[in-house]
């Protein structure tokens, strides 16, 4: 993941994230408490789940996600790359912190908790079956 735009850099107006991801990748459902998302594909395919519902979106897919709205998402069969848009800025501080946990050896269930919830992001849990 790179940033392309962070908070410091858009007067807190947005932050936007480039993510390369492997197959089957996927985080839990969770909900941004703080801020809205948006994908932007810009290879392969993501399958998008958002409130209840599921969005098949290859590249040039747009989706939208107010803040407060449960969503999670899953890669295709293949490597995808996608953009994060959140607005006002998030998230960019999360990533880092995660990214220090995995590599530290401390990215158990309630250390991720804490890290999703210092940044007004709640864990709901796996995605709904059938999700993919």
């Amino acid at each position: 993941m790179s940033v392309k735009a962070s908070k410091e850099e858009t007067d807190g107006a947005f932050s936007l994230l480039e993510a390369v991801e492997p197959p089957d990748f996927g985080p839990p459902l969770h909900v941004h408490h703080d801020a809205a998302e948006a994908f932007y594909v810009l290879e392969g395919e993501y399958i998008i789940f958002v409130d209840g519902r599921e969005f098949v979106s290859p590249a040039g897919s747009f989706i939208f996600i107010p803040a407060g709205v449960p969503h999670g998402f899953r890669v295709g069969p293949a490597a995808s790359r996608k953009l994060n848009l959140y607005t006002p800025a998030a998230m960019v501080g999360y990533f880092d912190d995660l990214s220090d946990a995995i590599n530290k050896g401390t990215a158990g269930p309630d250390d991720l908790s804490e890290i999703a919830n210092r940044y007004s992001m709640e864990v709901l849990g796996p995605v709904p079956e059938g999700y993919v």
